[in-house]
């Protein structure tokens, strides 16, 4: 019995029906059950599954090695379920989505199924933020996706997917790509490309939209919450969602921009979803605490303080920390505290709109470390463009500040400050200003394997720089990512669906590097190809609603180091997604 089976009696709030009447729905997330049971949207799409009496939904996630592919619930095979869904988030998930339909003994790619829809030969449906960011990696392996939020969506599409038995799998797809938004039937669309690989036409039927235009979920009357709660959960806590999107534009953030407008549930909304916690679990977890303002940060403080309740969260911007938040913070006996710097200078934070200044991060660091926080963590990227050295040596420079900071904060007290920097590797990712930017920050790439090369090695000196300059420090601890794997995760962000063979054979255990070379296929092409103002992109298939050239424009002001006022839905009309607004 895998680990995720076990744990299901431990579950919380687990939804379990017969099949009799009622139509089966395998719910995929392709990664390890920690990270999939604390996944929000992933729980969020089985409840409402599970919420329709005539669907019985069971989930199944990546298996432990060695182990069988089977549902949670009920321990039956993907083969059993006419219907397949998957939730996707992350591009390293790719593969593993491609590695269970092929391991659930189902045809992996779309154009293998049958016209008869049923056990063993579904219909398969993707969704999640993978999907909607940019749909043409998973293109060869969906019958179906759902670009957008499923709340407005997800109802109405179980109503005509109950037709499966009775309809040929073409023509079902047709009417449900037609008459439904959001809906994307992708054997539909046929791309050509040109000498250069990139996109030279999007060819659609006359009934389907050229485009699909994303849904977008309404106002909510209870913030999305946990219904699932586990021991094993990597995230071990009852999580909330504030809102969803980001009003600052940052302009290598992809929720930032295919979550415009920007939307901040209510504090009546989060409080509502505050209230179905179960008693017995007191640490909570606010998604998009950013974006609260502070009454509502302030009411919500409240609530948790008075249920003895304790405050968790991925990281903090530095110019948002208010005295309530910092009250509840030291209440909440928190080891850690995380920081996106993003930039390492200030003026690549000015590129990149992150709009924060050395002294927002010092004064941040201080204030938490007198609140009794010891333990700072800072995010910062490397390979932006336009990097050099100078903004290396600001960063160091900074990190000096930080520890000038905190650590005499600490000795006062008897504690010891520590500072973790961890340094990622930039991935350009679509509908971002920085998509048309190459993997590596270099400014003119040689083509193939040469740019390939070239890339990494400027990533790995940038790494070795680093490491030499501040591994001395004491009480600084540092974290590097892997250039290779950022290299891949690139690639299949910003690939099309030519990408398709290597996801499976990466999922079945082979190496990317061998896949690609084996396939033919040439990650340069997606990851380090730089993009013109002219180029169309794969994932223009999908509208999200921001207007022609508005992304090349924020592009070129990062270049130039201007910033751009935070979004405000109800003046704002810069970039086309609330043309259509009153």
């Amino acid at each position: 019995m895998t680990a995720a089976l076990s744990t299901l009696a431990a579950e919380t709030g687990t939804i379990r029906k017969k099949w009799k009447d009622r139509l089966p729905v395998a719910l995929l997330y392709p990664n390890t059950y920690p990270v999939a049971i604390s996944n929000l949207g992933f729980q969020l799409v089985y409840s409402l599954l599970n919420r329709d009496e005539g669907v019985v939904c069971e989930r199944f996630v990546y298996p432990a090695d060695g182990q069988p592919l089977r549902s949670l619930e009920s321990s039956r095979p993907l083969a059993d379920f006419p219907l397949v869904f998957g939730s996707v988030s992350f591009e390293h998930d790719y593969p593993r989505l491609a590695a269970m339909l092929a391991a659930g003994g189902l045809p992996a790619y779309a154009a293998e199924r049958g016209q008869a829809v049923g056990p063993g030969d579904p219909l398969v449906v993707l969704g999640g933020v993978g999907v909607f960011l940019n749909p043409e990696p998973l293109a060869l392996f969906a019958d179906l996706m759902v670009i957008g939020e499923a709340e407005p969506i997800l109802a109405t599409l179980m109503q005509g997917l109950s037709e499966y038995a009775r309809t040929p799998r073409d023509r079902l797809l047709h009417h449900l790509a037609a008459s439904l938004p959001g809906c994307y039937a992708p054997g539909f669309y046929r791309f050509s490309w040109s000498d250069t690989g990139a996109v030279e036409a999007i060819e659609a039927p006359a009934q389907l939209p050229q485009r699909v235009a994303k849904v977008v979920a309404p106002a909510m009357e209870r913030a999305a919450h946990s219904t699932l709660l586990s021991p094993e959960a990597e995230l071990g806590m009852y999580m909330v969602e504030l809102g969803r999107g980001c009003s600052r534009g940052c302009r290598f953030c992809a929720a930032g921009f295919i979550y415009r407008p920007p939307r901040l549930w209510s504090a009546e909304a989060i409080l509502h979803a505050l209230a179905e916690r179960p008693p017995t679990v007191d640490r909570i977890g606010l998604l998009a605490m950013e974006m609260a303002g502070n009454e509502t940060m302030a009411r919500i403080a409240g609530v948790l303080r008075d249920q003895g309740c304790a405050l968790s969260f991925s990281s903090l911007r530095a110019d948002r920390i208010s005295d309530q938040t910092l009250e509840l913070l030291a209440a909440s006996h928190l080891k850690s505290v995380a920081i996106a710097a993003d930039g390492a200078s200030e003026r690549l934070r000015l590129a990149i709109n992150k709009g924060l200044n050395e002294d927002d991060l010092l004064t941040a660091a201080e204030r938490l470390v007198q609140a009794g926080i010891f333990q700072l963590k800072l995010y910062v990227m490397i390979g932006l463009p336009t990097e050099t050295r100078a903004d290396l040596d600001e960063l160091i420079q900074t990190v000096g500040r930080l520890q000038a900071r905190m650590l005499p904060i600490g000795r006062g007290r008897g504690r010891v400050s520590s500072l973790t920097l961890s340094i990622n590797c930039f991935v350009p990712k679509p509908w971002t200003p920085l998509q048309y930017c190459s993997f590596g920050g270099l400014t003119a790439p040689a083509a193939g394997a040469a740019g390939i090369d070239a890339a990494l090695l400027a990533l790995k000196e940038k790494i070795r720089y680093l490491r030499r300059m501040l591994s001395a420090k004491a009480n600084l601890h540092l974290k590097f990512d892997h250039p290779e794997q950022a290299l891949q995760q690139a690639a299949y962000a910003r690939a099309d669906r030519r990408i398709g063979p290597v996801l499976l054979a990466v999922g079945a255990g082979e190496s990317f590097k061998r896949a690609c070379r084996r396939l033919r296929v040439d990650p340069w092409q997606f990851a380090i190809r730089p993009r013109g103002r002219e180029e169309r992109m794969c994932w223009e298939v999908v509208d999200q609603g921001i207007r022609p050239g508005y992304l090349w424009e924020e592009y070129r002001k990062a270049l130039r180091g201007r910033a751009t006022d935070p979004c405000e839905p109800a003046v704002c009309r810069r970039c086309g997604v609330c043309d259509a607004r009153p």
